[in-house]
């Protein structure tokens, strides 16, 4: 498949487009960011320098991906998402000199394969998104989010699970020992460990 890159998108020469990956208007892809293969990035999304993404990936309109963000194979970013990079902003030294680059360290959110960020969501670095997981939107994330988890709110708190389809899974009734959770769609079973959940292969 082509690669297709909006004649108002502003990508990078130094950046690296898989095959099939389509760039929409207004998006910015910095430089030697890296986009894998069939990746979507939607009007006027921001793709900071040296992000990297992996296959089939899709950014929503107008969503902030800051550097050093790392974005697994099939993550969503929702419209407007925005994932942040420094833990104490400032736009100037406290001798009021101009911020430069070299006087903070940027820090990343680094978001697993599967997982999806609902519209508007703010993910305040450095935080890790666990596989599969879910982030509702408008939510504010402040800490790790275990695999398969569905967190909502300000600042976001785990609700609930969900499967690899993306729907909230439902507890089965019965049994002695750990809680176990169905998906509603696939029909797969989990049961909880420790802080996240695990399929049951038997």
């Amino acid at each position: 498949m082509a690669t297709r890159i909006a004649p108002s998108a502003d990508v990078s020469a130094e950046a690296q487009i898989g095959e099939g990956s389509s760039i929409w208007h207004l998006a910015q892809v910095r430089e030697h960011a890296v986009i894998g293969e069939s990746c979507v990035i939607g009007r006027g999304a921001y793709i900071g320098e040296g992000v990297t993404m992996g296959r089939n990936c899709k950014v929503q309109n107008y969503a902030l991906v800051y550097e050093p963000a790392t974005l697994a194979d099939g993550v969503f970013i929702g419209p407007a998402v925005t994932l942040t990079n420094d833990h104490f902003p400032r736009a100037i030294n406290p001798d009021g000199t101009i911020k430069s680059a070299s006087d903070w360290e940027p820090v990343g959110v680094d978001i697993a394969e599967g997982a999806s960020i609902g519209a508007r969501a703010v993910c305040v670095a450095p935080v890790r998104i666990g596989a599969w997981a879910t982030v509702a939107a408008g939510a504010v994330v402040t800490r790790d989010v275990p695999d398969h988890a569905l967190v909502a709110g300000v600042p976001a708190r785990r609700i609930g699970w969900v499967g690899r389809a993306g729907e909230p899974l439902v507890a089965e009734p019965g049994g002695d020992g750990a809680p176990r959770w169905r998906c509603p769609v696939t029909q797969t079973l989990y049961e909880e460990s420790d802080t996240t959940i695990r399929e049951v292969t038997h």
